[in-house]
């Protein structure tokens, strides 16, 4: 398994990500997570839709809370067959505790907490806080990766324009 530094950073501290980096054009791995109820959901199942996944640290962060918040409200001006995912390490039973207190209905939350698989498949594991980075995947129907967005600085929001034109191109 591969490890790549300083292509995140926490307060300007370079950051090591484990995994192969994810290129466009590639098949979005079909990592198994688990929801909020703790039932398995695996992301290949979302294939025939178009997929945005946003990768938090936790939504019990400030920019984390932000951005879900905001990707929840974009989430209603976008096509039916559009999916918003937010994944994190946070524990599926503290992710129902927090979409429950912050209204969350549009976006689907997804643990990876116990095994990390989504981080190593994904490459943005961090090693140093057994945390994700915040990055953003654009998935087409086929299930390939069509947009990728790091966000340089983990405690920086992501460009959500910038996500949704690539979401909005998606045929």
């Amino acid at each position: 398994m591969s490890e790549r530094k300083g292509i995140v950073t926490l307060q300007g501290n370079p950051l090591t990500l484990i995994g192969d980096e994810l290129k466009v054009g590639q098949p979005a791995p079909g990592v198994t997570l688990l929801d909020i109820a703790q039932q398995p959901v695996n992301l290949s199942s979302f294939k025939g839709k178009k997929v945005v996944i946003s990768v938090v640290t936790s939504l019990d962060t400030g920019i984390c809370d932000k951005e879900t918040r905001r990707f929840n409200e974009e989430a209603i001006g976008l096509s039916d067959d559009t999916v918003v995912l937010t994944v994190s390490m946070d524990l599926p039973s503290a992710q129902k505790r927090w979409c429950g207190a912050a209204g969350i209905d549009r976006v689907i939350t997804l643990s990876d907490h116990f095994e990390a698989a989504f981080g190593r498949a994904y490459g943005v594991l961090i090693k140093e806080l057994r945390l994700l980075a915040r990055v953003i995947f654009v998935v087409d129907r086929n299930g390939l990766i069509k947009y990728i967005q790091y966000v340089p600085e983990i405690a920086s929001e992501p460009d959500y324009d910038e996500v949704l034109d690539a979401v909005k191109k998606l045929s």
